[in-house]
């Protein structure tokens, strides 16, 4: 079981036991609590639980027992005078908890998959500009992204939006930037995406050519034309072979 907080990392693994006989339920629950990748502050704790109550715990950052009621005040008090029980258990922190958790970072968390960048036009909102560009980054892993606007090479703060990373619920995350301005002949407007899945940035450049719908409109156009061009040449062919071998005779 894993939890996850935006503001920092967390995680939390648990192996259960439980037993029911009679009505009665015994709980043993295994715990391993880290918070950073080093892995240094990882913790294990053993909980034993008797009808949902916890009556006993062990801690390894204490290397002890603790317990909530009397009977589990008992045993601990035992358990701590037991050299061979205490080492037993506090094995756990390096063979159960940090081994499993290297492995779990090594098959997801240190994995890393690029955006995919989209740039396009999209309706102005503002009435002192007349275009409204929107950089887009898409199912992108690990968080911890950036955009950037480039005019000519240079970075614009002006008039520039962004929307913060947006979690999709499935390992991956999205952003979106948005710039408004005024075009000038000539100029190049580029979006700039910094991310740990790339070596360096990258720059993705806005075509101005025809705006987004337009640019649809040609496609789907053209389409139409060649498929109609297609089946012009195929009535055409099928005319001619059924007209192969017809011998045609005068009227009188």
């Amino acid at each position: 079981m894993c939890t996850w907080f935006p503001s920092a990392f967390r995680a939390l693994a648990a192996l259960s036991v439980l037993s029911v006989v009679d009505g009665y339920s015994y709980h043993i629950q295994k715990e391993c609590r880290y918070s950073s990748q080093d892995l240094k502050d990882t913790e294990f704790l053993e909980r034993r639980i008797f009808n949902k109550q916890e009556w006993l715990r062990y801690n390894s950052t204490l290397n002890e027992y603790i317990g909530y009621t009397d009977i589990g005040v008992k045993n601990a008090d035992r358990f701590n005078k037991d050299e061979a029980e205490l080492a037993g258990v506090h094995s756990n922190l390096d063979a159960y908890c940090k081994n499993n958790a290297e492995k779990y970072f090594k098959a997801i968390l240190w994995n890393k998959v690029e955006p995919t960048v989209k740039v396009k036009t999209v309706k102005a909102s503002s009435e002192r500009h007349t275009t409204k560009l929107q950089c887009s980054a898409y199912d992108f892993y690990p968080e911890g992204i950036k955009l950037k606007w480039l005019r000519n090479g240079e970075e614009v703060t002006r008039d520039v939006t962004s929307t913060e990373e947006l979690y999709d619920g499935d390992w991956y995350h999205q952003i979106h930037s948005y710039l408004e301005f005024t075009p000038q002949s000539g100029e190049t407007i580029e979006c700039q995406v910094d991310h740990s899945s790339f070596s360096q940035p990258k720059t993705y450049k806005w075509d101005p050519s025809l705006p987004e719908g337009e640019r649809n409109k040609v496609i789907i156009g053209a389409s139409g034309l060649v498929l109609g061009l297609v089946f012009s040449i195929a009535g055409l062919v099928y005319y001619k072979k059924k007209s192969t071998g017809r011998i045609l005779v005068p009227s009188s």
